[in-house]
């Protein structure tokens, strides 16, 4: 598989919202209509086709027009990158932690030594 570079910083706006995060979560269960998307929102067609728009422009989702309806799908390739990049930055942290752990431990040794 060919290496998938997100724009991460579309990718976490777009779940930097609620509504949003609880459509992604719908559609890990399969592509469903817009329509249905919308119900539990509350939300007036316009504010979830936004909410859409916004999904579509990080990548996170696809959508098509079937008919008269507009079937939405998840790109888990676009998670799954952007999780391999939390993972990066996850290792370089805790390698940082573990330096800084390993600098104290010794510094306190050497306190010992005294």
């Amino acid at each position: 598989m060919a290496k998938f570079d997100p724009d991460l910083d579309l990718i976490f706006q777009a779940l930097s919202d609620p509504t949003r995060r609880a459509m992604l979560a719908r559609l890990g269960k399969g592509a469903v209509p817009v329509s249905e998307l919308a119900r539990p929102t509350g939300l007036a067609l316009p504010t979830v086709m936004r909410h859409l728009s916004v999904l579509e422009e990080a990548q996170l989702i696809a959508t098509e027009k079937t008919g008269r309806t507009r079937m939405c799908h998840a790109r888990p390739e676009t998670l799954a990158a952007t999780a391999d990049w939390l993972a990066e930055q996850r290792a370089i942290w805790e390698g940082r932690a573990d330096r800084l752990e390993a600098y104290v431990m010794k510094l306190m040794e050497q306190g010992d030594d005294n």
